[in-house]
């Protein structure tokens, strides 16, 4: 009885430090499948693509090298030199360089995207990714914000307005959710700077592409 006891102490503990270990490998595996330099890289294209055809979806892969693209291998050069702890950029103080390039990137790339003719939905798509940097860097430089919540919850505004809105809302919802959970079970946040990443991201987004009138 007693070693019947003991052994299922020891399965219970174990299936419980398996679960553990299992959910951590998810929060990973989202938080790499939704990082905010994934979702900027992904998300010009299908725009352009959605909003002019194929010439839309090249002037969309002209956003992501610049938006996405450059500050990406900034953040991957700093890695491999030890001056980032990670792509993910987990240390707040590791932050300022890699997003005062991706501001000044995206600065440029939406520049040109209106001095060449981009469609306008391109133009409010990149504007919003402005946006949400002018809110959330000052944010970060202070408190911990999360990006992937705000980019995230931004991607999932501007994807509504290129898709059948109720169905990508409840989706990306859901999505959001993972992610926001994901960020939290890392300890790389709380849920009080998921919840503001989340707003933010969504809020500026509404917002740029209300000015638009898109």
């Amino acid at each position: 009885m007693t070693g019947q006891g003991m052994a299922g102490d020891g399965e219970i503990g174990g299936s419980g430090e398996n679960g553990e270990n299992m959910a951590g490998a998810v929060a990973r595996w989202v938080t790499g499948l939704f990082a905010p330099q994934v979702l900027v890289i992904g998300l010009p294209p299908l725009v352009g693509l959605m909003a002019d055809g194929w010439p839309g979806a090249v002037w969309g892969l002209v956003a992501s090298a610049l938006c996405g693209g450059i500050p990406a291998l900034v953040i991957l050069n700093g890695v491999r030199s030890g001056r980032l702890d990670s792509h993910h950029l987990v240390d707040r103080s590791s932050r300022t360089v890699p997003l005062l390039v991706a501001v000044a990137s995206v600065v440029v790339a939406l520049t040109l995207l209106i001095l060449l003719g981009a469609p306008r939905l391109l133009v409010a798509t990149v504007t919003a990714m402005l946006a949400a940097l002018a809110v959330t860097v000052p944010i970060t430089f202070r408190w911990k914000i999360s990006f992937h919540a705000a980019v995230s919850a931004g991607t999932v505004v501007v994807l509504a307005h290129v898709l059948p809105a109720a169905p990508t809302l409840v989706a990306g919802a859901l999505v959001v959710a993972t992610v926001c959970w994901a960020r939290v079970r890392l300890t790389h946040h709380t849920p009080a700077q998921v919840a503001a990443g989340t707003a933010v991201g969504a809020g500026t987004a509404w917002a740029a592409l209300s000015a638009f009138g898109v």
